[in-house]
């Protein structure tokens, strides 16, 4: 009997888990609630995130597991392909344009946050090209382990930088005025129940085939590609009911406040001056190729700002349905920059970055 246990792939959570999960929740959902009622901008996720992440600093083992953080792509993906129309898949024409000035972006931002943390705070070749680099967080930790980078020095740099815009890009672009300040009524109608089986179930069916086949955020955008389908064809009418997005958003912003979780204050505060000096360099470059966009294309200021915004994808999708901006945009060019940066990270590491005979040493 106990070899037949042992061999089970599946095992209860422990009780000290289980308690920490309901807590992110508890702490995710009281914050979200606050700023919504507040009518801040992005309030569910935005406050979510800050009050887990205070949590986390504070010294709170805040978790979520992966079968919820699952749940909660999906979910997500199935919310953001619900506003996918037929004038959206239009748009789909100005898209190669927008993802090579996006693609130069990348590698400006890359080279010009790497240069400052070489030369500002002297970092090695290889921690500051691997922190500066936007997005990818989990190639990018590998990356790091195997060049014997700075890890806590990275952690902190990226995750700051997708603290800091998820917190911060609702606001600004509310305060100028190309964003509402309140999210906004998403869908008028609730998808039938037929409609909600039918969804979920070609939503988890997509996710399950992308992860299979190993492509990037397989959750999210597995969930999001079968919404949009299903929406775009018009065999489904109307989305998932208020709540059910509001629990999606809650439980993004509690994942990203919990990353605060594993890393110690005295980590956090040695290297916070690199990394509020690094985003500022990102922002900076990414700006300039924002105001080219919008002076060139044709596209909506606000979609292009939280398409080139440095972030992580799932936060900046997850932005996207809150403020009610192009899903598809947004997630096509957050895609692309995920592709390069895994594409061209090892590579710019390779060429510029310690060789590995140093790192050996």
């Amino acid at each position: 009997m106990k070899q037949i246990t042992a061999s089970l792939p599946f095992e209860w959570p422990s009780r000290a888990k289980i308690l920490s999960t309901v807590e992110t929740l508890v702490i995710g959902t009281a914050g979200g609630l606050v700023f919504l009622l507040a009518n801040l901008p992005g309030g569910l996720i935005s406050g979510s995130m800050i009050a887990v992440g205070v949590a986390a600093i504070a010294g709170r083992q805040l978790t979520l597991p992966p079968i919820l953080t699952q749940t909660v792509l999906v979910l997500l993906g199935i919310s953001l392909g619900s506003v996918v129309s037929r004038h959206l898949i239009q748009q789909v024409s100005a898209y190669p344009l927008t993802i090579g000035l996006l693609a130069l972006a990348t590698f400006c931002s890359t080279f010009g946050s790497s240069y400052y943390l070489q030369r500002i705070h002297g970092w090695d070749r290889t921690s500051a090209f691997l922190a500066g680099s936007p997005g990818a967080l989990s190639q990018i930790t590998i990356l790091a382990v195997e060049r014997g980078a700075d890890l806590p020095g990275i952690a902190v740099v990226q995750t700051m930088r997708v603290i800091i815009l998820t917190a911060a890009l609702p606001m600004v672009l509310a305060l100028a005025g190309v964003a509402p300040s309140a999210a906004p009524s998403l869908t008028t109608t609730i998808a039938s129940p037929l409609g909600l089986v039918e969804l979920v179930a070609a939503s988890l069916a997509a996710a399950l085939f992308l992860r299979l086949v190993k492509f990037p955020a397989s959750w999210m955008f597995g969930a999001m590609i079968a919404s949009s389908v299903l929406h775009g064809t018009g065999w489904v009418e109307g989305g998932l009911p208020d709540w059910v997005r509001g629990v999606a958003l809650v439980g993004i912003g509690a994942l990203i406040g919990s990353r605060f979780a594993r890393m110690r204050i005295k980590t956090l505060a040695g290297h916070i001056n690199a990394a509020l000096g690094s985003f500022t360099v990102a922002i900076a470059v990414s700006a300039i190729f924002v105001g080219i966009v919008a002076l060139t294309t044709q596209v909506k200021f606000s979609d292009v700002v939280v398409a080139f915004a440095p972030g992580a994808m799932d936060a900046m999708l997850a932005l996207a349905l809150t403020l009610h901006i192009d899903p598809i945009f947004v997630g096509a060019h957050h895609l692309s920059r995920f592709v390069f940066v895994t594409i061209a990270t090892p590579g710019i590491v390779h060429l510029f970055g310690r060789t590995q005979d140093d790192v050996d040493d």
